[in-house]
C-alpha cells in the first residue's frame, strides 16, 4: 500500500468520456485520449491492500490486483505490466470490455465507491504497449506436438497463445475473413478500437501461432480430417446460436438479429462497405433486449443517424444502490448503470417515451405489425410484473422501421456440421459437454469458452482459454506447465 490513507483522502475518479455531441459523430473510443494517465496513480493509491482481497475471488482470472495497484501508485509500470500479464493475456481487452466484477468485490465497496480497478488495468496495458513491455515471447524449443484451435475469440486466442508459448505448434481456424471473433465483428469500434486487437494478433504471429481465416471447420474442412492432422483440437467457437422471439409478425421485413446488424456496421469501419445495408439512418429503431449487446446496437444506431431508438428491457428498472438482502457484497449487483451508449441516448433524447435514457423497463413484446407490403412498422408491447406476466391495460405501440433482437445466445451454432461430425455430446441447454479436464467425449478434442460454459463475460472466456491450454498441455506431455485459473464447473459468486 503506497498511501495508507489513499482510500480516505482521494475520491473515486473514472476515465472521462468525450462530450456526447462530439463522440457520436465518429467511431473512435468514447474516452478522452490521454486523460487516464494523469489520474490513475492516485486512483491506484485508493487500494487498501486488504488482508483478504475479494477482488481476486470476484475475477476468474485471479488477477493480482493489489500488487499491480501498488506498483502503479509507485509508477513502476514495467513491474505492474509483468504482474498483470502473469494472469491475463489480453488486459487491454478486459480493461475496455469487462463489466468489472472485481470492483463489485472490492473490500472498499462495502461502504465506499470501489477502486477503479478496470481503469488501472487498462492504463497498465496501454502503457506497456507504449513502452515496449510486451514483446513477443516465442518458445525456446518446440515440443513436436500440434494443436488446432477452432475459433478466434478471446477463449481461442488465449488458449493459442498459452500453448504456443509452451512450445506446441498451434493453428487457429476462424470462419470469418479476419481474426477476432465477436471482438472483431460484434464489439463496436467506439467500445474497443480494433488496433488493440491487431497488436495482439501480430504479437502472436511473431511468437509462432498460425492463423487460418475464412475456414469453417465442418464445412470447408471436414472435422474428422482436421482431427487426424493434429495431436489435439480445442473447440472455442463461442455461443453464436441466437435466441429467437416467437411472436406474431416476426417474419416481417426489417426485423433482424443483433448479430446480423452489428457485423455490418463493423465492416463499414473496417472499410469493407461504404454503408451498412441494415443502416439505422432515418429509421425508428426498437431494440428488444436490455443487455450489453442491446447497448452496442443502441450506440451504433445513434451514430448511424436513427430517427429514434428505444431499448426494451423485460426486467424492472433496478435501483441505484446494491440491495444488500438480495445481492450482498461481494456479489455482482444488478443496479442501474449508465453505459456510454445510454448516456448518449439520454442526452440526445432518442426515445422521449422511455423510462430512463433510451430504455423501457418491465416491457415485453406482444407482436409486430406491418405496412401491408411485408415491412415492419410498429411494435406492440405490454408492461409486465415481477413474474413477467402482462399487466392489464398497459399495452403500447412504438413506431418501428428496424427491430433488433438482442436476446442472448443459447449455445454453439450447429449449422456448420462440426459438432455432428465429431459426434460431440451436448448438455440440455445446447452447450458442448466436457469432463473436469475440459475434454469432450471425442478423444483428443477439448471444449472451452461460451461453446461449453454458455454465454458469459470476457474475463471468463480468457480464463477458460488459459485453463483449457493447461489441460491440453497435460494431455500432450503428461505434465502441466501452464496455469489453470478455473475449473469447468466454476461459476461467478452468487447468493
Amino acid at each position: 500500500m503506497a498511501d495508507p490513507k489513499g482510500f480516505m483522502t482521494t475520491p473515486r475518479q473514472e476515465w472521462p468520456r468525450r462530450p456526447v455531441e462530439q463522440r457520436v459523430r465518429d467511431w473512435d473510443e468514447v474516452y478522452v485520449p490521454g486523460a487516464l494517465l494523469p489520474i490513475i496513480s492516485k486512483q491506484a493509491d485508493r487500494c487498501m491492500d486488504c488482508g483478504v482481497p475479494f477482488c481476486h475471488q470476484a475475477c476468474p482470472l485471479g488477477n493480482l490486483i493489489p500488487e499491480w495497484n501498488d506498483l502503479v501508485a509507485r509508477e513502476d509500470w514495467r513491474s505492474a505490466s509483468d504482474r498483470l500479464h502473469a494472469t491475463n493475456n489480453f488486459p487491454e481487452f478486459t480493461g475496455r470490455l469487462c463489466p468489472a466484477p472485481c470492483e463489485a468485490g472490492c473490500v472498499l465497496a462495502i461502504n465506499q465507491p470501489a477502486v477503479t480497478i478496470k481503469n488501472v488495468e487498462c492504463a497498465i496495458a496501454d502503457r506497456a504497449w507504449e513502452e515496449g513491455f510486451t514483446p513477443p515471447r516465442p518458445p525456446e524449443r518446440l515440443s513436436g506436438k500440434t494443436v488446432a484451435v477452432i475459433g478466434s475469440g478471446p477463449t481461442g486466442l488465449a488458449a493459442a497463445q498459452q500453448l504456443t508459448r509452451a512450445g506446441h505448434t498451434v493453428a487457429v481456424y476462424e470462419k470469418d475473413d479476419r481474426i477476432g471473433g465477436l471482438m472483431r465483428y460484434g464489439i463496436p469500434e467506439f467500445k474497443m478500437e480494433k488496433r488493440h486487437l491487431e497488436r495482439r494478433i501480430e504479437q502472436m504471429r511473431a511468437e509462432g501461432t498460425k492463423f487460418r481465416t475464412s475456414t469453417a471447420v465442418g464445412r470447408d474442412v471436414p472435422a474428422a480430417e482436421l482431427r487426424s492432422r493434429y495431436d489435439a483440437v480445442v473447440i472455442a467457437t463461442g455461443a453464436t446460436a441466437w435466441r429467437e422471439l416467437p411472436v406474431p409478425g416476426r417474419a416481417l421485413n426489417g426485423i433482424h438479429q443483433a448479430m446480423e446488424y452489428l457485423p455490418l456496421a463493423n465492416r463499414v469501419c473496417e472499410g469493407d462497405l461504404e454503408a451498412s445495408p441494415l443502416s439505422a439512418a432515418g429509421k425508428h429503431v426498437v431494440i428488444v433486449g436490455g443487455g450489453d449487446t442491446g447497448a452496442d446496437c443502441l450506440g451504433t444506431a445513434v451514430r448511424e443517424g436513427a430517427a429514434s431508438v428505444t431499448q426494451l428491457d423485460i426486467y424492472a428498472q433496478p435501483g441505484a444502490e446494491r440491495d444488500e438482502d438480495a445481492e450482498p457484497w461481494p456479489t455482482y449487483p444488478k443496479i442501474y448503470r449508465l453505459s456510454a451508449a445510454h448516456e448518449e441516448a439520454r442526452d440526445l433524447r432518442t426515445a422521449p417515451a422511455a423510462d430512463a435514457d433510451a430504455r423501457l423497463f418491465a416491457a415485453s413484446t406482444l407482436r409486430f405489425t406491418g405496412d401491408g407490403r411485408g415491412n415492419v412498422r410498429s411494435l406492440h408491447l405490454v408492461e409486465v410484473d415481477e413474474q413477467r406476466l402482462p399487466v392489464p391495460g398497459t399495452e403500447r405501440t412504438l413506431p418501428a422501421d428496424l427491430v433488433l433482437l438482442a436476446l442472448g445466445f443459447s449455445g454453439p451454432d450447429q449449422g456448420d456440421g462440426l459438432i455432428e461430425q465429431l459426434g460431440l455430446a451436448l448438455r440440455p441447454r445446447g452447450t458442448i459437454a466436457r469432463d473436469d479436464g475440459f475434454a469432450t467425449n471425442a478423444p483428443g478434442v477439448f471444449a472451452a469458452g461460451d461453446a461449453a460454459r454458455g454465454q458469459s463475460l470476457i474475463v471468463w472466456a480468457i480464463a477458460e482459454g488459459r485453463a483449457v491450454a493447461a489441460a491440453v498441455d497435460h494431455y500432450l506431455t503428461g505434465s502441466c506447465r501452464l496455469p489453470a485459473p478455473i475449473r469447468p464447473t466454476d461459476r461467478p459468486m452468487v447468493v
